[in-house]
């Protein structure tokens, strides 16, 4: 077991329990784009396998399938329920990291995906004064 899925599971385990450090913040609204569902960045995440072992541990995530990897080699996920026209077609049914997506703060290095309504305003040492 690699230590980036270790640190994944970590990762997913505390966003239920442990308050995070603001590091970015987010602003703007949702456009409707879908791309969030469709270009879901996995940090940690290298391959099928170590999906296959957060889909055990974490059953949300059989909703997921991979397409492709990013710069940095972690795999690039969609999800299953997301029609052409990019609504959920489980809306109501939908999963809690869904609904809270995105975290008005988040501490991982993450973009918004091309076209989101969503921008990261990464908050400088300044910015705490």
């Amino acid at each position: 077991m690699s230590i980036d899925l270790i640190k994944s599971v970590y990762y997913e385990l505390s966003s239920y329990f442990i308050p995070k450090k603001i590091k970015y913040k987010i602003e703007g609204e949702c456009n409707k784009c879908g791309n969030c569902c469709r270009e879901i960045r996995a940090e940690g995440l290298r391959n099928e396998k170590e999906l296959k072992f957060m889909q055990l541990i974490f059953p949300h995530y059989k909703r997921f399938f991979i397409t492709g990897k990013d710069e940095n080699n972690n795999i690039i996920l969609s999800c299953k329920y997301l029609n052409n026209n990019g609504e959920c077609s489980v809306y109501d049914n939908r999963p809690k990291l869904c609904r809270d997506y995105p975290k008005k703060s988040i501490s991982l290095n993450l973009a918004m995906p091309d076209g989101c309504g969503y921008k990261v305003i990464k908050k400088e040492f300044k910015d705490y004064l």
